[in-house]
Parts: C-alpha cells; structure tokens; sequence
C-alpha cells in the first residue's frame, strides 16, 4: 500500500523560508504527477503547484509564482516545496497528492484530479 507524508512545515516570520518535502513509500512513482495543495480555516482547498512525472513541467498558482518552487528527487521518492518570502496569507495545512493523469489533466491544479493525499503539514506565517 503506497502512502504520501508530507513533512517541514512550522512556525516562520514573514519574509522567511520553508521547504516541505512530500516523500511516497510503497510504489515507484517516477510517472506520477505531484501536486501541492493548502487549505487555510474556513477557505477550501487550493492548488499551490505541480510538477509532471518526469519533472520536465511545472505549473504554479498566480499567488506563489516567483516565491515558490517545485522540484523532484525520484531517487529519494520525494517532492519538494521550496516556499521563500512567506506571507501571512501562505498560513495553512500544505497537502501532496498523486496523480496518474497526463499533464493536460491536472495543470488547472484541481484537487477533484488527484487521488491519494498525505496527511498534511502545518505551515503558520505570523510575526
């Protein structure tokens, strides 16, 4: 049974810096499209960024673009999320997720696309 955990996430002042890894044990997922996801209190969930099978493509939300970036390590079986110049507005629990599809499939960053999700990871921006 393959699982996702996501993992990095804490507490960090405005203008700071994460990274979140998203690590997928149990299948070999070098095919497999990864996205990112973050659903603040109260707000549904939103697609931050995506990165295609063979890591060749990337898409990411208007609201990220230029602060966040997406890269793979398919030797290690993870993802990562480098997140820089963090706003208050970036505070929300950061999901990975899965996806088979072709990249056409999941570029709208629509989290009805995807199948399997980790757990999540707290990310909080506050000064």
């Amino acid at each position: 049974q393959f699982q996702l955990v996501e993992s990095g996430g804490g507490l960090v002042q405005p203008g700071g810096s994460l990274r979140l890894s998203c690590t997928a044990s149990g299948f070999s997922w070098e095919h497999w499209n990864i996205g990112w996801f973050r659903q603040a209190p109260g707000k549904e969930r939103e697609g931050v960024s995506c990165i295609s099978g063979s890591g060749s493509s990337t898409v990411y939300a208007d609201s990220v673009k230029g602060r966040f970036t997406i890269s793979r390590d398919d030797a290690k079986n993870t993802v990562y999320l480098q997140m820089n110049n963090l706003k208050p507005e970036d505070t929300a629990i950061y999901y990975c997720a899965e996806s088979l599809g072709n990249w056409d499939s999941v570029v709208s960053l629509q989290a009805a696309d995807f199948g399997s999700w980790g757990q999540g990871t707290q990310v909080t921006v506050s000064s």
